[in-house]
C-alpha cells in the first residue's frame, strides 16, 4: 500500500457515549493518521465551534481548515489529501 504524508492537522471533537466517535478514532488509528480528541462535553467552547459550522452532533472532524460533520470517510479523505 501506498504511503500518503499527511500535511494537514487532524482534531476529532467527541463526546463520550458516541460511537461513530469510536468508529472514527480507530480509523484513523489503522491509517495512521495522527489526530488530537477534544471532548465537547468537557469543552464549551469547542461545541460551540461545532455549532457555529453548522455541526449539531459528534463526530465532527476539522482536517486543516475543512470542518466535516459526522463521520464521512470519503470527506475526511478528500480533505487529508
Amino acid at each position: 500500500m501506498e504511503s500518503k504524508k499527511q500535511k494537514k492537522r487532524v482534531v476529532l471533537f467527541t463526546s463520550p457515549s458516541c460511537k461513530w466517535c469510536s468508529v472514527a478514532k480507530e480509523y484513523f488509528k489503522k491509517e495512521g493518521i495522527k489526530f488530537k480528541t477534544i471532548d465537547i462535553t468537557k469543552d464549551t467552547k469547542a461545541a460551540e465551534d461545532c455549532m457555529r459550522h453548522g455541526c449539531r452532533g459528534v463526530p465532527v472532524v476539522l482536517v486543516g481548515s475543512k470542518w466535516i460533520c459526522g463521520f464521512d470517510q470519503k470527506a475526511i479523505e478528500k480533505a487529508l489529501y
